[in-house]
């Protein structure tokens, strides 16, 4: 797809214009990217140029442009082909443009290939997995990347005009810090965010499962103390308990009775004696994306005792695959329909690009709002993505720590 900038470029290389290339990123360096520019046929739509410079002591073969979900979804489908920029010729400049909602959040990074182009269009998760590892940011971004975990190296974030802003994840000067302490309980790595300032009553406390990924890598305490400053939610302890490993990330968040009677029966209490946290579970937040998120809503269903607030994002509601139990899918969403209505809070929310939740997450909306559960459900323009998951953290324990803080 050519757009005015592009085009502009073109014609001044057609023209014999020997700056044309350096201006051209005189200008990118100067307003940043991805190039963002209105679409004529949809005010409700933006083309958006990502654009890569080319090394001249290493040219590369083929260059991918990796947008969260995007790519993810045409990988899944075979096809990698849409995401292949192509070198504009006569400079140094490698482009695609994608039409994209004007409300969109995506991280992003770019691959670099040489070699034959069958090896960097391979979709094979080997492949693929080789292609995470070596994908970089984009330099010309402006804007603070997002970091990654396991060694891979940060993504960059598009956040066009009209994107939910997302006042509180970063760092702010002369905002108090909370502290933070690493520990092991019964045997389970868990971080304690604690709020700074002293305590004048009992805390409520949030629990984060893949609590590696909010600690080490995202920093969920910025976000925390920003909230805590601005009196935003009440003086809140949290818990961030480690479940990445991949086989222990598959037992723990797929609806397991014992890993949620951990949580209430060996954690919380734990909490409890430690730092004075509330009991009540009205004052209490289990809190989860993807699979973590269908866990959340299933430990407040279990352990309604324990836990009265469940903040699910991209839940995977799907669970469990029906080629693999005789129960069938969407099991937890069958089990709240067919049980009474529960003292739980929810405030579930999905990407509307997320093509394989975004109906299941309904289904369940559904089912909440017929049982008569209070309930705030959003539905986000972006994908499967912690860029998008970090804002919608930070209002989902507004709204259900602030509801809390009335009982």
């Amino acid at each position: 797809m050519d757009t005015p900038i592009l085009n502009a470029l073109t014609e001044a290389v057609a023209a014999g214009r020997a700056d044309a290339g350096a201006e051209f990123w005189a200008r990118v360096e100067a307003v940043g990217a991805p190039l963002v520019e209105p679409d004529p046929a949809d005010p409700g739509q933006r083309l958006v140029t990502f654009v890569w410079r080319d090394d001249p002591a290493a040219p590369a073969g083929d260059v991918l442009a990796l947008l969260h979900t995007f790519t993810d979804r045409d990988r899944h489908a075979g096809d990698l082909t849409p995401h292949l920029m192509r070198r504009v010729p006569g400079t140094d400049v490698w482009a695609l443009t994608h039409r994209l909602p004007a409300d969109l959040r995506a991280s992003y990074q770019f691959f670099v290939g040489a070699g034959p182009r069958g090896r960097i269009l391979r979709t094979d998760r080997a492949a693929w997995l080789g292609v995470l590892d070596g994908a970089v940011p984009d330099p010309y971004n402006h804007a603070p990347t997002l970091a990654a975990r396991d060694g891979r190296n940060p993504s960059s974030v598009l956040a066009l005009p009209d994107a939910p802003e997302q006042p509180w994840v970063r760092r702010r000067p002369g905002v108090p810090r909370g502290s933070r302490l690493d520990t092991t309980v019964d045997g389970r790595r868990v971080s304690v965010l604690v709020p700074a300032g002293d305590r004048r009553e009992p805390y409520r406390v949030a629990v984060l499962l893949d609590g590696e990924v909010w600690g080490s890598v995202l920093d969920i305490g910025d976000t925390l103390d920003n909230l805590h400053a601005e009196g935003r939610i009440p003086p809140t302890v949290a818990l961030l308990v480690d479940t990445m490993g991949r086989d222990r990330r598959i037992a723990d968040l797929t609806c397991n009775e014992a890993f949620v009677d951990w949580l209430a029966d060996v954690l919380l209490p734990w909490a409890g004696r430690q730092y004075g946290i509330a009991g009540d579970p009205a004052h209490t937040v289990v809190v989860g994306q993807s699979a973590g998120g269908l866990t959340a809503a299933f430990a407040a269903l279990r352990r309604p005792d324990r836990f009265g607030n469940v903040l699910s994002q991209s839940g995977s509601f799907w669970w469990p695959d029906p080629d693999e139990s005789n129960d069938g899918p969407e099991w937890l969403t069958r089990r709240f329909a067919a049980t009474e209505r529960l003292p739980i809070r929810f405030h579930v929310e999905v990407g509307l690009l997320e093509w394989m939740l975004i109906a299941e997450n309904r289904r369940l909306r559904d089912v909440l709002l017929e049982r008569g559960y209070p309930l705030t459900y959003t539905e986000f323009d972006g994908g499967h993505d912690y860029a998008c998951w970090r804002g919608g953290l930070a209002v989902g324990l507004v709204g259900l720590l602030s509801a809390s803080a009335g009982d």
